[in-house]
């Protein structure tokens, strides 16, 4: 699968304050990048979240409570040590 597309750059007229245009449901894999990386990740039922940041990075980011919206560029969600779920990607 293709990498992530980070079209940030690109987003004529738009600033990190805009509101979201897309929105998709994050299945976490240790092998495959989200279709883009987000501006913003919902995560519904709390835990942790490992990502893979839009710069290369990974991070892992502990008790992340329920209903966060996490202002980060993720090109993907990992599945291992990923114990948060219902997570929706924003961008």
């Amino acid at each position: 699968m293709p990498a992530a597309t980070d079209d940030y750059p690109y987003l004529s007229g738009q600033s990190w304050f805009s509101s979201a245009t897309h929105a998709a449901s994050v299945t976490p894999s240790d092998t495959t990048d989200l279709s883009d990386v987000t501006r913003w990740l919902y995560v519904g039922t709390g835990g942790n979240v490992v990502v893979n940041m839009a710069d290369g990075s990974t991070v892992t980011l502990v008790g992340v409570a329920s209903g966060s919206l996490l202002p980060i560029r993720v090109s993907r969600v990992k599945n291992t040590n990923t114990t948060a779920s219902n997570m929706i990607a924003l961008w």
